[in-house]
């Protein structure tokens, strides 16, 4: 396993093994000696070999599960695996790491090792995954509908796409890209989403995003793009990645960890709490600011009526001194910050209620609730109000949104009345 910096350079990391279907990682003396921490929690950086024990949360440490793709994601690969024969029930862990290769979301990469030269199946798989992804290229509004039929969506499951996009041009985008081009990730509404029915779920995710930047929070920059299919016309939500940079042609990777994988905490089950969050967030970062954005991000989520605020939908990344991306060679001084904030739309959540809780409260968290929170890590009172004042300000501008993100006012009104304010 490796830390891919950008398209040039690579740092060992470690390597993972299976034996008796169990799961070995053991880091490279090199990356000791770099000092920098992946996944402190679970996998803290010491000599010797870790097992992993926690099967109760997955086959795979956290760290690596980042790495797999979402429940879309993994439908593709597995309907990849069947059209070459491969049955995917029989695929190991490492296998899905093996052919995930360097297209994992973050910074970390996987190759199979020489021990693993003579078990063909795990290299012919890294070979599909190099290939796996159909090559495209073409005008936005032309390619769009082709990635749309790929399939629908399972379960609930969000499809999603990797592209390269240089003003009306769009190329794959699981890989390096070619200099000019900048990495982004495109969904197609899924059809238990809201609205749906009346092609409104990409609007509506547009609309909180720009409804978030108003209210101070971090977001990537996200757009609508076109796309066109006959006569029929359509809108996807678009957001543009912050774990590669493009910049210069270089492809830099950033290393992220979810807070959920931090902690080896099965996202699909409200097991956790905003104080559980505020506290890793505490450990982590070692910096107050850090809280501060986290504590903005939590009230929007409760006056926005973002309900499925579970513990995969909030990331960190490692930085360098004072650098937004680490550079080629390791930084001298790693540090852990919240990642821009993602997945940030209309939802009412499991019964009705937030899947991460505000002091125990899901049903109908309230100011004190969230001034209490942000007294508990030495937030101050007045500061904690003057944000919960300022996000206030900004959903009230919901309509306004709304429109420029070209929602129905049908369903622009039934958003706001979900509205809460602090």
């Amino acid at each position: 396993m490796t830390f891919r910096h950008d398209k040039h350079t690579e740092s060992t990391v470690g390597t993972l093994a299976e034996q008796d279907h169990r799961i070995y990682f053991e880091y490279d003396q090199a990356w000791l000696n770099s000092g920098i921490e992946l996944s402190p929690f679970k996998l803290p950086l010491k000599e010797g070999l870790f097992e992993h024990k926690d099967l109760s949360f997955g086959p795979l440490p956290g760290l690596f599960d980042d790495s797999l793709p979402d429940g879309w994601g993994l439908l593709l690969m597995d309907r990849h695996f069947r059209k070459k024969g491969i049955n995917p029930a029989t695929l190991s862990p490492l296998e899905r790491l093996s052919y995930v290769g360097m297209r994992a979301m973050g910074a970390l990469a996987y190759n199979p090792s020489e021990n693993y030269q003579l078990d063909q199946k795990i290299l012919d798989l890294h070979a599909l995954g190099k290939n796996a992804e159909e090559v495209f290229r073409g005008d936005v509004a032309v390619v769009l509908p082709e990635l749309e039929r790929a399939g629908g969506s399972p379960g609930g499951a969000r499809p999603k796409m990797l592209v390269g996009v240089r003003d009306d041009e769009m190329i794959s985008g699981e890989t390096d890209l070619p200099e000019g081009f900048e990495h982004w990730l495109i969904k197609f509404a899924a059809q238990s989403e809201p609205y749906i029915e009346i092609n409104q779920a990409s609007q509506v995710e547009y609309a909180y995003a720009l409804m978030a930047k108003d209210a101070g929070i971090n977001m990537p920059k996200a757009k609508l793009f076109h796309a066109c299919n006959g006569k029929l016309k359509s809108l996807h939500f678009g957001v543009k990645r912050f774990d590669r940079d493009n910049e210069r042609g270089l492809n830099k990777r950033r290393h992220l960890h979810t807070f959920g994988n931090l902690i080896h905490a099965f996202f699909r089950i409200p097991s956790t709490d905003y104080a559980d969050l505020f506290k890793l967030t505490r450990l982590l970062t070692r910096n107050h600011h850090e809280l501060l954005k986290l504590f903005r991000r939590m009230v929007f989520n409760i006056t926005s009526h973002n309900r499925d605020d579970h513990a995969k939908n909030f990331s960190f990344m490692i930085t360098g001194d004072d650098e937004t991306t680490l550079p080629a060679n390791l930084p001298a001084n790693p540090t852990w910050i919240l990642s821009p904030a993602y997945d940030l739309t209309f939802t009412h959540g499991i019964g009705g209620e937030h899947t991460m809780s505000v002091l125990g409260e899901g049903k109908n968290p309230t100011r004190a609730h969230c001034l209490a929170l942000a007294e508990q890590f030495g937030i101050l009172k007045k500061q904690a109000s003057g944000i919960i004042d300022e996000v206030n300000q900004a959903v009230q501008y919901w309509p306004d949104f709304a429109e420029q993100a070209g929602c129905a006012k049908k369903i622009s009104r039934e958003i706001q009345v979900n509205h809460f304010m602090l």
